[in-house]
């Protein structure tokens, strides 16, 4: 067992953090006790525990886990999935300067979270491929409860090799579509073949990663963006083709229907070179704006 202290760059609200990730089902969070138990799958399957101590000013965590052995490799997991060596007081003071200004303002310190894995990255974006956010999530939960893991009351989800396995009827009766479960299937394949090796992409660029990804059915421009920024935390996406990010700058831009793309070019000039960010802030708008509408009722 081990357990360490770390510091992380202010502001960082870890609360607000927490709100948008207890969205999943599979997250193990406490949010009285502001923590969160993360698996870990390199370089072999185990947990660890994030707690918050500090403030969004002066964030401050304890990170704990099993294995002595493999603490260097949680910690430097941990720090990348909840990006602890990323300033967003530069990005928040850029932001202040542009149409952006009141959402930043309202969600100080709100950080963008990485996905546990790669692979879950691909698989959970496939999954939510033109689903309603609530059912989307209800089908990931059934799915990794069939074919994924347990320890200690936190999820894994299945490994590549195990889904590269499944039948398309296995996954058809969780209530997959024909397609959706060929996608899933196929690209776990070419996972374990190797023909598709994720590692290769944590250091291609932008392009390359969407050129690489785009090449393998049913992945599309969206679920490739999708991996960048919260498989690869790239800083600068800007998914278009996103109703919620459409709906958020329909609301904010008071205008009568759906932006155009050009005019959502437009309007995010002036938010680079930290799109990831614009995109963030501008689901959680309308994310706080369902959770208020929810509470009324």
């Amino acid at each position: 067992m081990w357990q360490e202290e770390v510091e992380g760059i202010g502001p960082y609200d870890f609360d607000r953090a927490l709100d948008r990730l207890a969205r999943d089902p599979l997250h193990a969070i406490d949010r009285k006790e502001r923590k969160i138990t993360v698996p870990i799958y390199e370089p072999k399957l185990e947990i660890a525990t994030v707690q918050a101590i500090g403030t969004t000013t002066h964030p401050l965590f304890i990170v704990s886990g099993d294995h002595e052995e493999t603490k260097d490799a949680c910690l430097r997991h941990i720090f990348t999935i909840f990006q602890w060596k990323t300033s967003l007081s530069d990005i928040h003071r850029h932001f202040l300067k542009t149409s952006l200004r009141d959402i930043f303002e309202a969600h100080l310190g709100t950080p963008i979270i990485l996905d546990f894995s790669p692979y879950s990255c691909i698989v959970k974006s496939i999954i939510h491929q033109q689903l309603n956010i609530a059912f989307a999530y209800v089908l990931t939960k059934r799915f990794v409860h069939t074919y994924g893991m347990q320890k200690k009351g936190v999820w894994f989800y299945p490994s590549p090799e195990k889904v590269a396995g499944l039948t398309v009827d296995a996954l058809r009766e969780l209530q997959f579509s024909q397609r959706k479960a060929e996608y899933i299937i196929g690209v776990s394949k070419q996972i374990t073949t190797g023909e598709l090796d994720l590692s290769v992409l944590q250091t291609a660029s932008d392009e390359e990663v969407v050129q690489t990804l785009t090449k393998v059915r049913g992945i599309g421009p969206w679920t490739a963006q999708s991996f960048l920024l919260f498989g690869l935390g790239r800083p600068n996406l800007f998914p278009k083709a996103d109703i919620g990010i459409q709906h958020a700058i329909k609301k904010l831009f008071q205008l009568d229907k759906k932006p155009t793309y050009e005019q959502m070019d437009t309007y995010s000039k002036e938010w680079q070179p930290y799109l990831s960010y614009a995109s963030l802030y501008l689901w959680r708008s309308i994310e706080i704006e369902k959770q208020k509408s929810k509470k009324r009722k």
